[in-house]
């Protein structure tokens, strides 16, 4: 469990730097052997670039592909501020990346819950780690921060951050 913390608060660094730039904070960070092989965070969140395709696990996985060819994905660890979303976690696994490490879950996108084995043979043999709620607290702190701000706009209104501002 150590281990897990240790990695995840590094992710939850690369999601504070994501926050203090004003952008939606989810930080993530790939570990292959205990050792941190790239980073990423959030970014494009802001209203005038605002896209849906620069998601933190996004860019890691970019990063890993561009920095790393060759590497054996399958020993990848990825540890994430939040719970991946179904097109984060697709890309994930039609990576080779099968440990999934979060520490808040997304209640309104979260792609985690997908029932593998009822889906097309390209997916429906995989076989997933998933361990939800690795310093869950800290990470809903930033997510709270995040939508207290009147400044940001991102996923204002919707069901997370409506869920997000109940936690306790």
């Amino acid at each position: 469990m150590k281990t897990h913390e240790h990695f995840m608060r590094l992710a939850l660094t690369e999601a504070r730097e994501a926050l203090e730039a004003g952008e939606f904070p989810v930080g993530c960070v790939l570990v292959a052997d205990d050792k941190v092989v790239t980073s990423g965070r959030r970014e494009n969140s802001l209203a005038e670039k605002a896209n849906e395709l620069d998601h933190g696990e996004i860019v890691a996985l970019r990063s890993l592909v561009a920095d790393n060819p060759g590497m054996e994905l399958s020993k990848i660890t990825i540890y994430s501020t939040m719970e991946p979303c179904l097109m984060c976690y697709t890309a994930l696994l039609l990576n080779g990346i099968r440990t999934i490490v979060y520490a808040y879950e997304d209640a309104m996108g979260g792609g985690t819950n997908l029932s593998l084995h009822t889906l097309n043979p390209l997916y429906r043999d995989m076989k997933v780690t998933i361990l939800p709620h690795i310093l869950r607290d800290e990470s809903l702190m930033l997510f709270k921060e995040f939508f207290s701000n009147p400044e940001n706009i991102y996923w204002k209104d919707s069901l997370l951050a409506e869920y997000t501002l109940k936690q306790e």
